[in-house]
Formats: C-alpha cells, sequence, structure tokens
C-alpha cells in the first residue's frame, strides 16, 4: 500500500484562470469559434442542475450566428444515469450557482448521438452556456460517465467544430465525470442552508457526515445553528435521516453551535464531533480573554460509542487547551486524524490577546488518553485560520491552514505535537486558496 495525501488545490479557480485568459485571446480571431471546458465536480444525485461542461461560442465582429443546435456524444453509462440535459446561460456573479439561470433548451436522451435544439441569434462577441444534467434517481454513483460535444449547427445547417479551448485545434475531448449523492440540499427539512461539511469512516464502513443545520440564512455564527449527522451503512448510496446532534437549547437564535470536525477512533471505536458553541454574540466579533461561556466561545466535544447511533450531550474542554489571555479558541472544521500512536488531533485555531478579535494562529489539539483529556499545540502561523491536519510519517503532523492574507495555502509539520513548527517549502505557493475552508484526506491507495 502507497500512502496518498489529497487536499484541497483551487483547481476550479485555475481552470476559471485558463478561461479568462482563452476568453482574452479569442477576442481577436476572425472566425467563429466553439470552445468548450471541462467541470472538475461530480454530478449529484438529488440536485436539479449539474454543471457538466461550458460551452463558449466566439462570434466575430461584423458577423451575426443563428445557433440551431449543439450536439453531444454520451457513453452508455451516461445514457443510463442521465435523465435530462439543458443547455442553460446563467449569471457567473450571483452567489447562488443557478439562481436567474434561463433555459435556453432541454433534451431527454434517447441516443448516444443528440442535438440539443438551440434556435438562438447570436450577436457579435462572447457567448457562453452550460450544459446541465439531471441524474435519474436509480443512477449508480460507482459508474462514471463520459460524453463529449461534437460541433455546433449554425443556419444553412453550417457546422462548426468544437475544440478544447480557443487556442487548441482539433476534436474536442471526451469528459469523464464521477457520480455523487447530494446528502444535504437547501430547504430539506425546511433549513435555509447546510455548510461546513466533514466526514469519517467507522471501522464498520458506516459513513459518518456532519455539517452546520443554519435554519434561517446562511451566516456564521452568532445564529440559530446546530450540528446535524447523517449516517450512510452502504458507502454513501442512501443516507438515514438527518439527526440532530449539537442543540445548545434556547434561546436559539442566540445559543448556536457549528463549524464541526468529525474523526474516528479505531482503538475505542468511538466517533468524536468537535464545535464552536456561541452563547450570546461569543464567536469571532464577540469573544473576549476567559475561559466562561459568558465571556467567550467554547470548544465543544461530542461522541458517539455505537457507530453513530446515539450521541453524548455537548460538553466544553475549553479550560483544558484554551489560554485565558486569548479571545477565542475552537476548531478547525472538517475532519480530525488519529496518529499511528492512538493519539486524537483536531486541527484548531485560536484568537490570541491583541486588540480585539484578537489574530487568528492555527494549531492542533490532541488527546493521548483516547479522549479522557485533551491538550494544545502552539500556533503555527500568524493570521491563519480553518486549518485541517494529517499524519505524514509516524510521529509528524501535517497543517495546512487557510491563510487571511489570500492567493495561497500554507502548510506546516511539527514532530512534537505543535510545540514547535517547520513551515513546508511547499506552504504558500503551491495551493491556490479562495480564503475558505478546505479538506485533507489520508488515503490508503493499493499499488
Amino acid at each position: 500500500m502507497r500512502k496518498i495525501l489529497i487536499a484541497y488545490s483551487g483547481m476550479l479557480l485555475l481552470m476559471l484562470a485558463t478561461a479568462c485568459s482563452s476568453a482574452q485571446k479569442v477576442q481577436h480571431a476572425a472566425r467563429v469559434q466553439v470552445f468548450v471546458q471541462n467541470q472538475v465536480v461530480p454530478l449529484m444525485k438529488g440536485l436539479d442542475r449539474n454543471s457538466l461542461m461550458r460551452v463558449r461560442v466566439y462570434v466575430p465582429k461584423g458577423q451575426q450566428l443563428t445557433a440551431r443546435s449543439l450536439q453531444l456524444q454520451l457513453d452508455k453509462e451516461a445514457m443510463a444515469a442521465v435523465e435530462r440535459l439543458e443547455l442553460v446561460v446563467r449569471d457567473d456573479n450571483q452567489r447562488s450557482l443557478w439562481e436567474n439561470a434561463r433555459v435556453v433548451a432541454t433534451i431527454t436522451p434517447s441516443s448516444s448521438l443528440l442535438n440539443l435544439p438551440i434556435d438562438t441569434d447570436l450577436k457579435p462577441g462572447l457567448h457562453t452556456w452550460w450544459v446541465s444534467a439531471l441524474l435519474k434517481p436509480g443512477a449508480d454513483i460507482d459508474k462514471k460517465i463520459s460524453l463529449r460535444a461534437v460541433s455546433l449547427t449554425g443556419s444553412n445547417e453550417k457546422v462548426y467544430s468544437v475544440t478544447n479551448s480557443s487556442d487548441q485545434p482539433g476534436e474536442a475531448p471526451v469528459f469523464t465525470r464521477r457520480l455523487g449523492v447530494a446528502v444535504r440540499k437547501a430547504w430539506d427539512d425546511s433549513v435555509h442552508t447546510y455548510r461546513i461539511p466533514g466526514i469519517a469512516t467507522t471501522d464498520k464502513g458506516t459513513l459518518i457526515a456532519v455539517y452546520d443545520i443554519r435554519y434561517k440564512h446562511s451566516g456564521d455564527l452568532p445564529a440559530n445553528i446546530d450540528v446535524g449527522m447523517s449516517r450512510s451503512t452502504d458507502g454513501g448510496r442512501t443516507w438515514e435521516p438527518m439527526r440532530n446532534i449539537m442543540d445548545m437549547g434556547v434561546p436559539h437564535e442566540n445559543n448556536g453551535v457549528g463549524d464541526p470536525a468529525v474523526l474516528f477512533d479505531p482503538a475505542t471505536r468511538k466517533i468524536w464531533v468537535a464545535a464552536l458553541w456561541s452563547k450570546g454574540n461569543r464567536s469571532i466579533a464577540g469573544s473576549q480573554p476567559g475561559l466562561s461561556p459568558d465571556t467567550t466561545g467554547q470548544f465543544v466535544l461530542a461522541s458517539s460509542g455505537d457507530d453513530g447511533l446515539t450521541w453524548s450531550a455537548p460538553y466544553s474542554i475549553t479550560s483544558q487547551i484554551k489560554n485565558p489571555a486569548w479571545h477565542l479558541y475552537f476548531n478547525g472544521p472538517g475532519t480530525g486524524t488519529v496518529m499511528k500512536n492512538g493519539t486524537l488531533v483536531f486541527a484548531s485555531q485560536y484568537w490570541d490577546e491583541s486588540r480585539k478579535p484578537g489574530v487568528p494562529h492555527s494549531s492542533i489539539i490532541y488527546s493521548d488518553n483516547g479522549g479522557k483529556t485533551w491538550k494544545s499545540g502552539t500556533g503555527a502561523k500568524y493570521n491563519t485560520t480553518e486549518s485541517q491536519v494529517v499524519e505524514t510519517v509516524p510521529g509528524t503532523l501535517m497543517l495546512n491552514m487557510r491563510d487571511n492574507r489570500g492567493r495561497f495555502r500554507s502548510v506546516a509539520t511539527t514532530s512534537d505535537m505543535g510545540k514547535t513548527w517547520i513551515e513546508h517549502p511547499t506552504s504558500y505557493e503551491a495551493l491556490v486558496d479562495p480564503v475558505c475552508q478546505a479538506s485533507l484526506i489520508r488515503a490508503a491507495i493499493p499499488l
């Protein structure tokens, strides 16, 4: 077996940057050009729309094009999985992906080679369409689907070939996509938004997904937020009804808990979830030095000893790990890890004693006695938050950090449980970052 570290790499941002470059080059072309760009995220069952590919059509100055149809080629897995295809125009500046989207064409696949009927007049300039898919309820998420944009037919049956980009002539490539399941989506159970996901696998193969239940809006704490949990015993194909595993009680609008992280301890077979409890305005902006819930946000834990069927009440470990001079101390959302020697580790962040609300530093908390007590490391880097942690080799932890300076993620390692840190050679230059939560997963891949 070989070990692979998988980290968020800002792929979407790199794709968009490449697309912008191609768009600038095509502005000076003297002929109609049609080119496509792959979308890397999986297609999700349960969503009305999934981005398959972006199609861009350039019409030179002084010309006009009547687009009649877009020809697509699907493989047999796509034929079996896709219920409906749409050609959509959407506003990329909208906060919601499909907000105010306009459907240009719709088709139900009946053969591997099909034509999306468009019948649209295109003025000079660059036009962008999105090919969207609705998956069948019975689509097999173990399969991958492949498709290719073949050509665009215009008026007088003139055919325009499709290329991979404006400066790469030749046949457009075949795009292959994975399938998945939308575990929770907006307005499920009348909830406005589900955010901040984390997932772990137990020794029984059970998947435990945790996330914020943001009842009224998508904003952060302080707010009416609880921690939800979804459980799957068949590899993610189906999911049990959501359970609320962290609810700090009334008044809910002023007593929220969120930003969860999850880990599974194979030694004790316990699942641990860490989160931030804000009693009143005790999130980042409202926390102060001290240890009391009335003064500062609380680092809370909950656990399950029966494979996620039942959960303990959440309790605070703030007094064990927080320097009272700091404004706030809580976890890095997503997943924790268990070291080869059995030590439990969550990424963390503390907001220091400088002027309110303090400056954040990424760190770790850990337990070497199965979660009975917890200790904290020191800060790995100034002005970093929402980190993820993984053991690279026995005894060495790598912290991958959201860096508030923007542009890239920062990376540091420790071999003494966070007492000292060494910045990694790739830090703040290798992983593009939109300044957001990320994921870091240690996976065992057979050779």
